[in-house]
């Protein structure tokens, strides 16, 4: 059984997650950074990510909780037409040790700051070259 050198995420209470918690400990060599997760330091992740001011703010807790946690975070406009931030496509990566409450709070948090701040909304598909000048002259 790994044992790792920080404090790790207690277990969550049988039958209510499917994190592979377990299975992740007992696994040689596996990654357990996600398991620094504690409960108090998702509190201050969600915190954070629903405060974000911008899109470069965002990207950078991407990374970082990539590098820090092995969270993978993939967000995109929609398929369809964006209307709202709902229209925004956030999919956090299945991960043995990650809890399923963590993978649904981290994209509402996320949109919970593009309500609050739809800047990050308009650059995120702005980076699609959706409010781009196609090089149109208006006549003028």
């Amino acid at each position: 059984m790994n044992t790792a050198p920080f404090i790790i995420r207690t277990e969550c209470p049988p039958g209510a997650c499917v994190c592979q918690r377990d299975e992740l400990l007992q696994t040689p060599g596996a990654d357990l950074r996600i398991l620094q997760l504690t409960s108090a330091q998702e509190k201050v992740l969600v915190q954070r990510l629903e405060n974000l001011s911008s899109l470069a703010d965002l990207r950078h807790m991407q990374q970082r909780m990539e590098q820090q946690l092995g969270i993978r975070l993939a967000i995109a406009p929609g398929p369809r037409e964006v209307r709202t931030v709902r229209g925004i496509m956030m999919l956090v990566q299945e991960q043995p040790g990650l809890c399923r409450k963590t993978r649904q709070s981290i994209p509402a948090a996320i949109r919970k700051s593009m309500d609050r701040c739809p800047e990050i909304a308009y650059a995120l598909l702005d980076e699609r070259g959706l409010f781009a000048d196609p090089g149109h002259d208006d006549g003028g």
